[in-house]
């Protein structure tokens, strides 16, 4: 029943940018990795970037050079600053956190980028 909330996703033109967020609710503690993933149409779930709880941070290479990863833990927020879009980034985007015991997830925010 809990839910991580994302929000940030739209349409852009290539080469454009956006700013991914998700809160992770009061009710998940003891957090490990937070984790972005996406899945494009018949497509198998990706996973994008992640962020240790120590604010290391690790890319998918499709995604290096052009994603960044942060955590605030006093919000309890992760974010995802996508710049220099392509079409093949258009995918929905999942937000994932990981407590060495359970993983919960958000919806998907749908990202599109335009030719």
């Amino acid at each position: 029943q809990v839910q991580l909330v994302e929000s940030g996703g739209g349409l852009v033109h290539t080469g454009g940018s956006l700013r991914l967020s998700c809160a992770v609710p009061g009710d998940i503690f003891s957090i490990n990795d937070m984790n972005w993933y996406r899945q494009a149409p018949g497509k198998q779930r990706e996973l994008v970037a992640r962020v240790s709880a120590s604010g290391r941070v690790s890319y998918g290479d499709s995604v290096k050079g052009r994603f960044y990863i942060w955590r605030n833990n006093a919000k309890n927020t992760v974010y995802l600053q996508m710049n220099s879009l392509k079409p093949e980034d258009t995918a929905l985007y999942y937000c994932n956190a990981n407590s060495g015991v359970a993983d919960y997830w958000g919806q998907g925010t749908q990202v599109t980028v335009s030719s």
